[in-house]
């Protein structure tokens, strides 16, 4: 098998690849669960105050000694068990997560090492919320260039980490996870482009600053924010991949807020039944979030081979993103 180095040399003499897809999807979820009742008390507000702000009524946490290369590892090879390929055959690993165990070094190349990918090309991608999208881009612009074959692209994060329990504003709103999907050239999907975006005049709104590396947010700014350029990055990626609105069966965003959902679905003119939403027992998971959602999707049977489905996340940075793929994984 060709080092991800070799295939990245080759790739100048080959053509596009016709085309590439997912064939795999997996999440992991650490198994505590925080109830409302348990985040309400310490911020002093009641659990319906949480539900009617936010649709968020539970969020996993991990263990404070938990790593997130495990939490990582345990959702792609969830994924590759779905895709039915072992690690040894990936080209590339790539973790999108702004909640690593350390500076350095990145969580991916520990993962690859975990899934016995031991030929591939491994490194994070920090973007926030929007990780998962922005890596999406970075993995299939390797598979269509011949620079590889098999790419495994996973969200994770650890945010409550980074939660302060008495901070109103974001102490209901994190939760932990991972997901995973696999991403192969001739699949029987595909990946349309990429549209990324950012704007880094409003990087403000969500910052964690080294002192403290706690959270903090403008939630009424980037509420708007977030509406503005979802909205925006949605129509982008419909015109980038020529389709209409009216041709997407299903749209997976972040999970950052039911009120967000909503209010894009008015915006956008799109039926609510088509905007898939799990943020209730999740609650917003950062860069983890699309992917557990996918995951979520197709394991509810809302997701379903041959649909048009339209990906998007907007976060921290403030950054922003969004595709439209063709799911073929049965």
């Amino acid at each position: 098998m060709a080092s991800a180095v070799e295939h990245a040399a080759l790739a100048l003499a080959l053509p596009l690849t016709a085309r590439a897809g997912i064939v795999g999807v997996g999440g992991a979820l650490p198994s505590r669960v925080v109830q409302n009742a348990e985040v309400s008390a310490q911020i002093g507000v009641t659990e319906d105050w949480i539900v009617k702000r936010t649709g968020i009524q539970a969020r996993h946490y991990a263990d404070p000694r938990a790593n997130l290369a495990d939490l990582a590892s345990e959702a792609g090879r969830a994924a590759l068990l779905d895709a039915g390929l072992d690690g040894a055959e990936l080209d590339l690993v790539l973790v999108a997560s702004c909640s690593q165990d350390s500076v350095m070094p990145n969580a991916a190349p520990v993962v690859a090492h975990a899934l016995g990918a031991e030929h591939a090309g491994s490194f994070d991608i920090g973007s926030a919320c929007t990780g998962f999208i922005s890596a999406l881009a970075v993995a299939r612009g390797m598979l269509l260039t011949g620079a590889a074959s098999h790419a495994l692209v996973i969200g994770a994060e650890i945010m409550s980490r980074h939660v302060d329990p008495t901070d109103r504003n974001t102490a209901a709103l994190f939760g932990d996870g991972a997901g995973a999907v696999v991403c192969s050239t001739g699949a029987a999907g595909s990946l349309g482009p990429v549209v990324l975006g950012s704007d880094g005049g409003h990087a403000g709104l969500i910052v964690a600053d080294r002192d403290t590396e706690l959270l903090s947010m403008d939630g009424h700014e980037t509420f708007k924010q977030a509406v503005r350029r979802l909205a925006d990055g949605t129509q982008a990626a419909c015109e980038q991949a020529g389709v209409a609105l009216s041709d997407i069966d299903l749209f997976v965003y972040h999970q950052a807020n039911v009120r967000i959902l909503q209010t894009l679905a008015e915006r956008l003119q799109i039926a609510p039944a088509k905007v898939f939403d799990c943020i209730a027992q999740l609650g917003n998971t950062s860069a983890a979030s699309v992917p557990l959602a996918l995951a979520q999707a197709r394991a509810k049977r809302t997701l379903r081979e041959g649909m048009r489905v339209l990906l998007g996340a907007a976060g921290a940075g403030f950054t922003w993103g969004a595709t439209v793929i063709e799911w073929g994984k049965p």
